[in-house]
């Protein structure tokens, strides 16, 4: 693989524009060349020469002999690199093109002023990071003093200084901050206040802490509400010991992960210069690769090690402190394997899918030699059992949608997983994606198979009321394999489509997170697929199998829900973004939420005038269902995508686009605004002679479905661009305890992080 390909495939995709534009300096190394061949027609024999000449200079085999090396330096130096002190002690590099009034030194000038400015950019944002580290570090280690103080109070209450002291004696090495051995004894940071004469005890920092409380449950959310405060006080109890050290855990695996991202940002954009500055020397023939080498190992991204003995000191004590002093553990912890493409799931997944395809046309052809839609018979049969089988339809779609958008997520660099908050080397691919969904069509579509099967067969018929089991068994299968304990059938995605479920459902006693509201969002273009589900409890819970026909709608209670299930998602939006709106007072979120209350209306009054009828209630939805489709649409478009920008130098779009193609934006724009309008079809009604209302119905809810795939894609991708203008890389894990302590108050910035 070309160094190119991988220096692009290792970019942390937020820091993009903090990397060295390698293809910026090859374009320009691109101009070199052929203003050369513009000046001088190449021949074969010509053309062997120059190659054999560059090859020969590349090497070091055209040095005249006679010279001494340190004369042979000075002769074919041709730049001269010269260092200034800029903002903030950091050094500034420019470099002097000694032979710039030679033919075509104009463009070589041009690529060293280049080179000089992308190394100060590299230089700047890498020592940023470092120094956020490096505070970040000696914050781990008051949260580490206060974690070895609660242990010893906690294992031994009657604990007094001198058992913390010979305890954070033999754990010195453990500390994080450089600066904590400057004494020279050894010493950690609670026992060197003993020895700079400070006879304090040292467990009487956990008389400065408290445990602090992030409301990410709904109980502590309800306390921090009564309490009107977020921290408690320390219990010096077991469980809350087991609390304290796995949340401290998290924070320090997510501190490794920071520090080994920007060790490999150091150690890609040193190849980077080495790698461009060879290209220099095999085109050019000039010698200027090592003297400015020099200059890049000796500047802070070269010769700084903060990073490398960070992460030396880090896996001492996350080995020392959460694995019991096993390493072989605790780097597993650390350093989890990457996910490795297996074969099988792309044998399983065209394996599923092919039997898909033929129990599609098995139905197809069932229902058309019995002829079901000919006979009022037929066509209420499938009334009442397709919206059964339905459920499945919208959700398998939905998971396709769902697998082309990690596809796309992939292919044009979308850190998904960051953003969505998955645990390393956990995602799912769109390839499990895939298997999962068409797994998931060959039980619901031989279900629907066997059911058409017993219904419509003579020699069955007998067996009707036990035929109607067959969608409860599916329904019964599938719950089943969601919430099997299990470490099978993907169970971490699992469990972590049921936390975000759950949290759905409590809104806003949880704290909203990006994938909480994601979802929400997602559940409201399946509205249809949660009519379906609750025709599932009356259909089953009111015993209408045993008489062939759905007369749920003739039961007040059915109605009543009716109502409540197709608002239920726009109400959970609705109170996530009360939650959004009260924690970090940002308007956007109140105008977001108003936004939905309008659409609940809509919905509402949209139901009434499908059950009721009347001239009245139709006009009232059409109106109503016009406003939220336009609020909506606008709400799409300008906020979730971050388009219609009128200074923005791409034509009304966004400054920055990952699809180079800008037609596809514009396509998605007016896709939007057409699929959105489609569900005005529902209010309506438009005859359609060729088909029948529940077929309008069904493909109108899997137009709403497409729609909100293609939001989907958009919506992260300009997520992720926002996360690449603040350099944002890592996810903010909330820290144990939270000092209050006079003089050195940094409970807020343990709080913040």
């Amino acid at each position: 693989m070309k160094f190119g390909k991988h220096f692009k495939r290792q970019k942390v995709p937020e820091w993009v524009e903090a990397y060295m534009d390698y293809n910026g300096l090859k374009r320009i190394l691109r101009g070199i060349v052929f203003f050369k061949q513009s000046k001088q027609p190449a021949t074969p024999l010509r053309t062997f020469q120059r190659r054999s000449s560059l090859y020969r200079s590349f090497s070091g085999l055209t040095v005249p002999s006679g010279i001494p090396p340190s004369e042979r330096d000075i002769e074919d130096q041709v730049i001269a690199v010269n260092s200034s002190q800029g903002e903030g002690s950091m050094q500034c590099y420019k470099t002097d093109f000694l032979e710039q009034s030679k033919e075509g030194g104009d463009i070589e000038a041009m690529f060293f002023r280049k080179l000089d400015e992308e190394l100060n950019k590299v230089n700047t944002f890498y020592k940023d990071k470092v120094e956020e580290l490096m505070n970040e570090a000696s914050s781990l280690d008051r949260q580490m003093d206060a974690l070895v103080a609660l242990r010893i109070k906690v294992e031994n209450p009657d604990a007094n200084g001198s058992s913390l002291k010979t305890y954070s004696t033999n754990t010195a090495a453990t500390e994080l901050s450089p600066s904590d051995d400057l004494n020279g004894d050894g010493s950690s940071g609670m026992c060197r206040q003993e020895v700079n004469g400070c006879r304090h005890d040292p467990l009487e920092v956990l008389e400065h802490v408290k445990i602090h409380n992030p409301l990410e449950s709904p109980i502590s959310t309800l306390k921090g509400v009564f309490r009107y405060s977020e921290d408690v006080e320390l219990r010096f109890k077991k469980e809350e010991l087991r609390k304290v050290e796995e949340r401290l855990r998290l924070v320090f695996i997510e501190f490794y992960q920071k520090l080994r991202l920007l060790k490999l940002f150091s150690f890609m954009n040193l190849s980077a210069f080495s790698k461009i500055l060879k290209k220099y020397e095999k085109i050019t023939s000039r010698r200027a690769a090592r003297s400015y080498m020099e200059i890049v190992d000796n500047s802070y991204l070269g010769s700084s090690d903060e990073v490398s003995s960070l992460l030396e000191r880090v896996e001492v004590t996350f080995v020392e402190h959460f694995s019991d002093s096993n390493r072989r553990e605790g780097m597993k912890s650390l350093r989890p394997k990457l996910k490795k493409e297996r074969h099988k799931v792309t044998f399983f997944s065209g394996f599923f899918s092919g039997c898909s395809a033929a129990l599609v046309v098995a139905v197809v052809l069932r229902i058309e030699t019995k002829k079901l839609m000919d006979r009022e018979e037929g066509a209420r049969y499938l009334e009442n059992i397709f919206p059964i089988y339905s459920f499945f339809g919208f959700i398998i779609l939905h998971m396709l949608t769902y697998a082309a958008n990690v596809f796309f997520w992939r292919r044009y660099r979308i850190n998904y997983p960051f953003i969505f908050g998955f645990k390393q080397g956990t995602e799912l691919g769109y390839r499990e994606v895939f298997l999962v969904s068409t797994g998931l069509a060959v039980l619901a579509l031989g279900s629907f198979l066997v059911n058409l099967y017993l219904d419509l067969g003579s020699k069955t018929r007998n067996f009707r009321t036990f035929t109607e089991l067959v969608p409860l068994s599916l329904v019964s299968a599938v719950l089943i394999i969601i919430f099997c304990p299990f470490n099978i059938i993907y169970s971490s995605s699992r469990f972590f489509f049921i936390r975000c479920i759950f949290h759905c459902i409590c809104a806003p006693l949880y704290k909203v997170t990006l994938p909480d509201f994601f979802l929400a969002d997602h559940l409201t273009s399946q509205v249809q697929a949660l009519k379906s589900l609750e025709l599932y409890i009356c259909y089953y819970r009111l015993a209408e199998y045993s008489q062939r026909r759905n007369r749920c709608h003739s039961h007040g209670v059915y109605n009543v829900f009716y109502f409540i299930v197709a608002s239920i998602p726009y109400w959970m939006r609705f109170l996530q973004c009360l939650r959004r709106l009260c924690e970090e007072g940002d308007a956007v979120h109140g105008f977001n939420g108003l936004k939905y209350l309008p659409t609940i209306v809509a919905v509402l009054v949209r139901t009434a005038c499908e059950l009721k009828k009347g001239h009245a209630w139709l006009v009232l939805a059409f109106i109503s269902s016009a406003i939220a489709t336009i609020m909506n649409t606008y709400w799409d478009i300008v906020v979730d995508w971050g388009l219609l920008r009128r200074h923005s130098r791409n034509f009304y779009l966004r400054d920055k686009l990952l699809i180079s193609h800008k037609s596809v934006y514009f396509a998605a724009m007016v896709l939007n605004v057409v699929l959105r309008l489609a569900w005005m079809q529902l209010v309506l009604e438009f005859n359609l002679c060729s088909l029948h209302k529940m077929a309008v119905t069904t493909i109108v809810s899997c137009l709403e479905i497409l729609r909100r795939g293609i939001w989907s894609f958009f919506r992260l991708e300009n997520e992720h661009l926002n996360n690449v203008g603040k350099y944002r890389a890592f996810k903010s894990v909330p820290r144990p305890f939270s000092f209050y302590d006079e003089g050195n108050d940094d409970s807020n910035s343990d709080k913040d992080d």
